[in-house]
């Protein structure tokens, strides 16, 4: 069939992303997941909602108004989004708490508070809490302005029409109290101890009406290359304004009477967002900071395997020795440390280069920079500003490391720096040596011990030279380099030559299918948007190679739609473990090309993105990864099939249970 009759190409990204958000919520689901676990997943679905408002929702909403298309797709958000928040208050209600009521652990969820926990909580309202509230009455000249995504209650007194607003101050304080109480744990939202002393604030006026609210802002922010201004100085503006934005949101407890309702409406001028009437609480990602319970309703601690470099060698030492890949969270995090640390201080090292997109709050790496820096090597760091909801953090590294002597530089406002690389350049009997990191992740130590990530230590010559010549571009021209003047071989760089290299890697898997050879391809990354690689896979389909993805997040390509993508499947998983890794693997006549890197499949990461792929060519490393990969494609306990509905099927074959996390770890520590 010609692919050209399929008017339906593409799932839509967005609904495509909430279905996503919906396989973490039915994780908050799954009686074989730890109690305290499961909380967690609600956190994370309820983050990640509040994210999706953030950046999403404005450009859908403006959208709507002039493509008939996109207001078809924003009633489907609007009532996508409403099936999942009562799917989501069922869990909590009707699953979660009353397990949490068995052991002994009673959360106070839209419930009076029992007269018995009155004495404790009019202390801690009054010994921790009191001092920082705020109450600011409703008036056409009010000066209050609701923060993106902060909490509000909004009260009104019997004996007035007067309306107020008080802050829940949960950004500086906990969103939860723990009481014991007669062999119980008594867990208190902070919300509701508010407003069970909210007559306080009125000098013990009675109270007629209190309901919280908050307000969800557009957060995407759009840097230029302005003369004369500074990438730092221009991200300390933008940051300032950034939850000032424009409202998408404006989510209410669904028993707000209406005329609260249009008072916030009208005062906060608030009447293009999505009125969105919720439950009694708001932010529940503070499930995060849910009160610690018994080790048992937690997964069970995961000892981390640690790679030794023995006979008293250095780093560079192990890596003359062979190529060395970590797979973190099952990998101990130590040995990416140890590298940058033993640069720091090698006498030989003479240049450190290094790209850092999310840099951890306290970070070991960047202090090691900092300290080669001042011990005399030259070291240069691209700091990515626009590294979204961590630019004030990389900002004050970057401020830190510059003052050390560190010379930063900073990509250009149409283009991050999203590769995850690293180069040291050693001087040792006349004669320099590179030693290189390329990874799938951040160097970020904190987000390693969640992330699923893949790390290669190598001294390969031709990766790092290409390596080098990167850092070159960043250096003299990181404002917007030219893909038409750069080669890269072994290296597949964005924006130099991805797509190119991909399509070719494609095309020989057709030529493969169609000379009745064996001909596949397996591909695992974060999200599937851009259009013309997707078309590829449909074309390599077509043509009889089996294609597998793990895509686990956005997947706009439809699979197993007959004469387009009959030959293609897609799997997502969901487990304790985000999955961050970016695979590629092409079967290339029984001689597997393998690739790890930074760069998913969407238009941001393929045009707009510095991004590096890396080569894997160790037979023993390449076999480890493939086994890694092909656990996950037999795993029938956490990853589900994506359907031509777009929607999660559970994979039911049968066999006996794969949990892929599980049996990577054991792979991992066997090996």
């Amino acid at each position: 069939m010609d692919q050209n009759k399929h008017s339906n190409r593409y799932f839509d990204r967005d609904i495509s992303w909430l279905k996503f958000n919906e396989r973490v919520l039915e994780e908050a689901a799954k009686v074989d997941v730890p109690l305290f676990e499961r909380l967690k997943f609600l956190a994370i679905y309820s983050s990640n909602l509040d994210e999706f408002y953030r950046v999403r929702m404005a450009s859908i909403m403006a959208l709507s108004k002039v493509v008939k298309e996109r207001k078809r797709c924003l009633d489907s958000v609007h009532s996508i989004i409403r099936s999942q928040q009562d799917q989501f208050g069922d869990i909590l209600r009707n699953q979660i708490m009353p397990e949490l009521s068995q052991n002994n652990i009673e959360l106070l969820y839209n419930v009076d508070i029992p007269p018995a926990l009155y004495p404790s909580l009019r202390e801690i309202f009054y010994n921790q809490i009191a001092g920082f509230l705020h109450v600011e009455q409703l008036t056409k000249h009010t000066k209050l302005f609701p923060e993106n995504n902060k909490l509000y209650l909004t009260v009104s007194l019997v004996e007035s029409n007067d309306m107020f607003v008080v802050n829940i101050p949960s950004d500086s304080l906990s969103r939860f109290y723990s009481i014991p109480l007669e062999g119980k744990i008594f867990v208190v939202i902070i919300d509701d101890i508010i407003c069970h002393h909210v007559s306080a604030l009125f000098g013990g006026r009675e109270v007629r009406d209190v309901h919280a609210f908050k307000v969800t802002r557009d957060a995407e922010m759009n840097p230029t290359d302005e003369m004369g201004v500074t990438p730092t100085d221009q991200m300390e503006k933008l940051l300032a304004v950034r939850d000032l934005g424009f409202a998408t949101r404006l989510l209410y407890g669904a028993a707000m009477p209406e005329y609260m309702l249009r008072k916030l409406v009208r005062t906060f001028k608030m009447d293009d967002a999505s009125h969105i009437a919720g439950g009694r609480y708001h932010n529940l990602r503070d499930f995060f900071s849910f009160p610690k319970g018994s080790p048992h309703l937690n997964y069970d601690a995961q000892r981390q395997i640690r790679l030794n470099i023995h006979n008293g060698l250095s780093i560079f030492d192990r890596i003359d020795q062979g190529d060395v890949m970590l797979h973190t969270p099952y990998h101990s995090y130590d040995m990416i440390l140890r590298f940058f640390n033993e640069a720091a201080i090698d006498p030989f090292v003479e240049k450190i280069y290094v790209t850092l997109y999310r840099i951890a709050t306290d970070s070991a790496i960047a202090h090691a920079l900092i300290s080669a820096a001042k011990n005399g090597k030259k070291v240069y760091v691209l700091v990515e500003l626009k590294a979204r909801f961590d630019e004030a953090n990389n900002l004050r590294w970057s401020s830190r490391m510059k003052e050390a002597g560190v010379k930063i530089m900073y990509s250009g406002a149409r283009m991050k720096v999203h590769a995850k690389t690293a180069l040291v350049t050693r001087r040792q009997d006349e004669s320099t040596r590179k030693y290189g990191l390329f990874a799938t992740g951040n160097f970020n130590e904190n987000t390693a011990r969640v992330y699923t990530d893949h790390i290669l230590f190598t001294s390969n010559t031709k990766l790092l030279s290409e390596a080098q010549l990167l850092f070159k571009i960043l250096i003299k021209n990181s404002r917007q380099p030219d893909p038409g003047k750069i080669v890269f071989k072994e290296l597949i760089v964005a924006p130099f030559n991805i797509r190119e290299s991909f399509f070719a890697l494609i095309d020989h898997e057709i030529e493969s299918a169609q000379n009745g050879r064996q001909a596949s391809i397996i591909i695992k990354m974060n999200n599937l948007e851009e259009e013309t690689l997707i078309d590829k896979l449909y074309e390599a389909s077509a043509a009889g190679v089996q294609v597998q993805l793990i895509v686990r997040s956005i997947c706009r390509l439809i699979p197993q739609q007959p004469g387009l993508s009959e030959n293609i499947t897609v799997r997502r998983i969901i487990d304790r473990y985000l999955e961050h890794g970016r695979v590629f693997i092409f079967h290339n006549g029984g001689d597997e090309k393998i690739y790890c890197g930074s760069a998913d499949w969407m238009n941001r990461n393929i045009y707009h993105r510095i991004e590096v792929c890396f080569p894997i060519f160790d037979a023993q490393i390449r076999s480890q990864l493939l086994a890694i990969i092909k656990l996950q494609l037999r795993d029938n306990a956490k990853a589900v099939m994506i359907d031509q509905l777009m929607n999660n099927v559970p994979i039911s074959n049968g066999e006996e249970k794969v949990r892929s996390q599980s049996g990577i770890y054991d792979l991992v520590y066997n090996q």
